[in-house]
């Protein structure tokens, strides 16, 4: 059984993704088949502020989405007892309902909530939420589906 919060380093063997790209620094809360709390606590050194937008840095919307997409990831094969190291992966299938709320900020700590509506065979349907202090930044519904590894 896993130790909550999960470290970074637990969080490795669920997520394929590396710095700079992996966006879920630690995960707070499980429940199998049903949902999962991580954070992703935004810094001043994320490589994309430099470019989004000099002078005033702003998290990108579409980052946004793809740090609930890693959580989804990390509730999926947490749920079904794999992980990446077994080469599969959960690759985006749909983007509903997105909606963004709020700029986040260097300094902000972006919580990431999301919760199971739907499981079929390897597709999951997930509703997400990222907030910063209670205060809605993204939300959208996900869905994701499983490509078997090679190995």
């Amino acid at each position: 059984m896993t130790d909550f919060p999960m470290s970074i380093e637990a969080i490795f063997k669920y997520l394929p993704h590396r710095p700079p790209f992996l966006l879920v620094d630690r995960v707070l809360e499980f429940e199998s088949a049903k949902r999962l709390v991580a954070i992703k606590n935004i810094t001043i050194n994320e490589p994309f502020f430099a470019g989004h937008f000099p002078g005033q840095p702003i998290m990108p919307g579409v980052l946004m989405l793809e740090a609930l997409a890693q959580a989804s990831t990390i509730l999926a094969f947490m749920s079904t007892g794999e992980d990446a190291e077994t080469g599969s992966v959960y690759l985006f299938a749909g983007i509903d309902n997105a909606r963004f709320k709020r700029m986040v900020k260097p300094g902000d700590q972006l919580k990431l909530e999301v919760t199971v509506t739907k499981i079929r065979k390897a597709i999951w349907k997930i509703h997400a939420v990222a907030s910063v202090d209670g205060e809605v930044a993204c939300q959208a519904d996900l869905m994701s589906a499983k490509k078997e590894g090679d190995a």
